[in-house]
């Protein structure tokens, strides 16, 4: 199974309002460990309590927690934000 990656709406405007650099840098970091990858769980940590369903990448200092749809074979970038503001 190949997975296919998609960003929801608030992950692509998140995207655009960052610096530049970083944004370039995670999205780089999401095609190469991501598109195309047999299994997405291997670069990631699962999510714990009422998140469980979510898996949570890291770059940096930066998470992108996602939803791992293994019926579709997507990966769903739900958000993408620095540590200490993105799980709030």
């Amino acid at each position: 199974m190949i997975y296919q990656v998609a960003f929801t709406e608030s992950a692509i405007k998140t995207l655009k309002k960052m610096d530049r650099s970083i944004s370039k840098l995670i999205i780089a970091w999401i095609r190469k460990n991501l598109e195309g990858c047999n299994n997405p769980r291997i670069h990631g940590k699962g999510l714990t309590a009422n998140q469980s369903d979510k898996w949570r990448y890291k770059v940096g200092d930066y998470r992108i927690p996602a939803q791992i749809q293994d019926d579709n074979v997507l990966i769903l970038i739900l958000t993408v934000g620095h540590r200490s503001k993105v799980y709030k």
